[in-house]
This record gives structure tokens, sequence and C-alpha cells, in this order.
């Protein structure tokens, strides 16, 4: 297990981001970071997986990161204390889920309830799981999208915070129609977690609201072909 954290001063609001993969929707965070008062002090990116590219991706920009394998421990609750002890070390206001492959126990999500969001390639509540855009092209549906929500312990069924939506395309492929719904996923995640820093995102009875008053769904729709 590779740790190389560090505390943080007063940089910023306080953000953890957890990763397995590329880390592109990380990057678009890490671009956004300064936009803003306070900025977006990206205190660590953790990852289950060594080879994930978003921990280059985060050292290129000095940010501290952490490996934790889930194949070094026996049980997914014993993982999950000890991703929560490596969180917690770093003081975060916000968990940032950016990819990260990982089913959560109802323990861990329900220590972040309310400070962990999570993105997803669909229009939730439809398509929760994998193989979204095949899903999406295989039943015929006019439009697609990227959905940010906050993480409760049903998968991919949280409070919705904002949506995309972009069309698809007689000869889209699942690749053609992921990259499309990519590029508004980094539009739509930094703007949330913006939001979330600004004090402007609060759940109340299960609804989220924004300023005060209920969201509704804040969709951006994408021009791009």
């Amino acid at each position: 297990m590779a740790r190389n954290v560090s505390a943080s001063s007063d940089k910023g609001f306080p953000v953890v981001v957890l990763i397995s993969g590329s880390g592109s929707n990380l990057q678009s965070i890490i671009d956004h970071r300064l936009d803003g008062d306070p900025p977006i002090d990206i205190r660590a990116v953790i990852s289950n997986r060594a080879d994930a590219y978003g921990l280059e991706r985060a050292a290129k920009a000095g940010i501290p990161t952490v490996t934790l394998s889930h194949r070094d421990f026996a049980r997914r609750e014993a993982f999950d204390r000890a991703l929560m002890e490596t969180i917690d070390a770093c003081r975060p206001e916000l968990v940032i889920l950016a990819g990260f492959m990982r089913i959560l126990t109802e323990d861990f999500v329900r220590h972040y309830e309310g400070r962990m969001l999570n993105i997803h390639p669909s229009l939730l509540p439809r398509y929760p799981g994998l193989h979204t855009h095949e899903r999406a092209i295989d039943n015929g549906d006019s439009e697609a999208g990227a959905t940010v929500h906050f993480v409760t312990a049903e998968v991919d069924g949280g409070p919705v915070v904002i949506q995309a939506r972009v069309p698809v395309l007689p000869a889209d492929t699942p690749d053609t129609l992921a990259a499309r719904v990519l590029r508004q996923e980094h539009v739509i995640y930094p703007q949330a977690v913006r939001w979330f820093a600004d004090g402007r995102l609060t759940i109340k009875d299960g609804k989220v609201l924004l300023d005060g008053e209920k969201s509704p769904l804040q969709e951006v729709a994408s021009d791009e072909p």
C-alpha cells in the first residue's frame, strides 16, 4: 500500500477524490479548482488500483496520492474501514467519486452522508450500473446523458444534483456516444462541486435544494453532435 499524503494548510475548500481509472473527471476538477472563492483544495487522490492513470494526473498537478488496493483485504468491510481512515486523515468536507469502481458498504455511505458526490453516465434513474451507452442505443433512446448525484446506499440511486443531456445519433456506437456524454460530464461535475463548496447545495427530505429551492435537475443541454 503506497502512501504519499501530507496535511494541507488552509488552501480552500477541502475535498478528496476517489478514482479507479483514467481520471478524466478528476482532470476536469483539477482544471477548475481555482475557479471560485474559496478555491477547491484537493487534499488527496485515492485509487484502489496502482495502475490508474488518474494518479499520474494528480501527481503532475502536485496533489498527494494514495494507492489502497482492495485486493489486500479479505472483506469489503475491512477495505472500506481502511479507506475511511485514509480519507478522514485528510479532513475533507466533500468526497468525490470520479470513476471509483467499487460498491460501497452501507457503513461507508452513512459515514459520508450528504457530503459525497458521484457522476454516472446516464440520465438517472435510467440505466444504473454498467453498459449505459449500449443500453441506451439498444433501447432506441433519442437522448442520453450524465448525472451528478449524492451517494446513498442504493447504487446510482441518490438524489440528483445536475444532469446533462446529449442526442443519440443514428450512427452512434457505444464508444461515440460515450465520448459525447463524457464531454458534458467534464462540464457538470466541476459545477456541482463548486455549488457544494459555495454552500448552495443541501438535502432536505431526500430532495436536493439549490439556494434553498428544489432543484429542477439543473439540466444542461449539449449542442455538440
